[in-house]
């Protein structure tokens, strides 16, 4: 097929050197005010959140776990985002101020100490993880009164504000420490999966088609949706669009959405 990308003109990992993650709220067949948790029936409904990491520059989803706002998702999607990236530490990675991320970054980039047995009597430390030299972590911080946002703080967690400033004048996008754009995408997402808009009927009956959904409209954006912001100009009055797949380096071209559904999720050589 004309255009489908060759061996060479991949690169995996992603070229993702900033990371952004963030939870949307959604819900299941009904609001979690309506649902009875000692009721097995309603071990599936009610909300169901989008835990998602973002490549800021190249507006790439890298993960995305949908389901209760809970620790553990939130370390499922640290850790995913970590395998998908090649493991290696990205520049600066933000979030807002849900705690379970510094936890989760900790699991999942930390390095393992085993404090030296000290011989007295007692049982000995156990191990425990410290974030390594380079893991440069931020959080936004926002205060509300009545519902509404008064003011909008910024606090580094992991590594320095000198450290986070260098990272910051080496991203293509950012200027401070921000979440903006994944909060943008959750906008992006909203729109183009009716099951996620607000103040609508149009809302999932049901879990699995739920998830099905998401990993649908989150996934073909990446590689079928042509973001105005990634336009680059290759000659005078030339313009290419990209995807965020091209973006960071992961196709060659904008995929049709037959061709995305097509290809095998598990590449044989």
């Amino acid at each position: 097929m004309p255009g489908t990308p060759t061996t060479n003109s991949w690169r995996f990992p992603p070229l993702t050197r900033e990371v952004q993650f963030d939870e949307k709220w959604a819900f299941v067949a009904k609001k979690e005010a309506h649902c009875d948790r000692s009721d097995p029936a309603d071990a599936h409904k009610g909300d169901y959140w989008d835990h998602v990491a973002l490549d800021a520059e190249n507006r790439l989803v890298i993960s995305v776990v949908p389901g209760a706002r809970t620790i553990e998702n939130t370390e499922a999607l640290v850790e995913d985002a970590r395998r998908r990236t090649g493991g290696r530490l990205m520049n600066l990675m933000t979030s807002d101020d849900y705690p379970a991320y510094e936890t989760a970054i900790l699991h999942a980039y930390g390095t393992t100490v085993t404090p030296p047995r000290t011989g007295s009597p007692g049982r000995p430390k156990a191990p425990y993880k410290v974030p390594p030299p380079g893991l440069n972590y931020a959080v936004v911080t926002k205060r509300r009164e009545k519902g509404r946002v008064v003011e909008i703080g910024t606090r580094v967690v992991f590594g320095t504000m000198a450290a986070v400033m260098i990272a910051l004048g080496l991203s293509q996008v950012s200027r401070s420490i921000n979440t903006a754009f994944i909060e943008r995408e959750n906008r992006t997402d909203r729109h183009r999966n009716a099951r996620k808009a607000r103040k609508t009927y149009r809302f999932s009956k049901d879990w699995r088609y739920h998830e099905a959904v998401t990993y649908l409209s989150l996934y073909s954006y990446n590689f079928c949706w042509p973001v105005r912001t990634l336009t680059i100009r290759e000659s005078e009055g030339d313009r290419r669009r990209r995807s965020p797949a091209m973006a960071a380096g992961l196709a060659d071209h904008v995929w049709t959405m037959a061709e995305w559904l097509s290809r095998p999720a598990v590449q044989h050589s």
